[in-house]
């Protein structure tokens, strides 16, 4: 990360449902993101303290969430409370999972990566909620960003429109085309790899689905072949 004070996404609110759990990672930091029964969102590090395991391989179960080798269960704070081999045992406290802070705002589940006593950024404002999908795609997110700069946004049907870009922060860019108008969460996953979590402010079924198609061909042209002309 550039700052670990700074707030990052790690997925759509929408794609983590209440019970389940995946995987993330942010700069090479490997991560479970996962929502208890009540619907709260956490987000650890992804690694069992047993034997390595990734946490996002698990299970939920009520406000617990279980390593899927050997069933070694932990609750909210990342402490582990039960160890089916040893089901008497008074699990020790240094048995934990490092835990991270977590906000949702925006559609976004939002962490960083710091400890408690740093000082937060700001979160990202972010004025849209309604989930258009999130794409992955090998490249920086200097080159993303460079080529949304000249993309057309869908404004209606077989209409499209040149988007203004505005970088809110590093990790949160908005596009606006018309009336239209979509946030993008920049989750920087390595030096040539990130994760664009894309949201709009309002729009019909139909809208949502040509802007999920030209997130299919966003993600094609992130990934399209730089010429010598355009590196030049």
């Amino acid at each position: 990360m550039s700052s670990e004070a700074a707030w990052v996404p790690v997925a759509l609110s929408a794609s983590i449902e209440p019970g389940t759990s995946a995987g993330a990672v942010v700069e090479g930091a490997e991560l479970v993101v996962w929502r208890d029964a009540k619907g709260v969102a956490h987000v650890w590090e992804d690694r069992c303290p047993h034997r390595g395991m990734r946490m996002s391989f698990g299970f939920v179960r009520g406000d617990h969430i279980a390593c899927l080798y050997h069933g070694w269960s932990y609750d909210t704070a990342g402490q582990c409370r039960h160890i089916p081999a040893h089901p008497d045992l008074d699990v020790p406290k240094t048995i934990k999972i490092a835990t991270y802070a977590v906000e949702e705002a925006g559609g976004v589940i939002w962490t960083r990566l710091a400890t408690a006593a740093q000082a937060a950024d700001p979160l990202p404002t972010m004025g849209t909620n309604l989930p258009v999908r999130s794409l992955y795609a090998d490249c920086s997110a200097a080159h993303a960003l460079a080529i949304l700069k000249q993309t057309q946004l869908p404004v209606g049907k077989d209409e499209t429109y040149p988007a203004r870009l505005q970088v809110v922060t590093p990790h949160a860019w908005t596009l606006e085309a018309g009336a239209l108008s979509l946030s993008i969460a920049v989750q920087v996953i390595g030096p040539q790899k990130i994760g664009l979590h894309i949201l709009a402010d309002e729009g019909s079924v139909d809208l949502i689905a040509a802007l999920a198609r030209w997130a299919q061909a966003l993600r094609l042209a992130l990934e399209a072949p730089v010429t010598v002309a355009e590196v030049a």
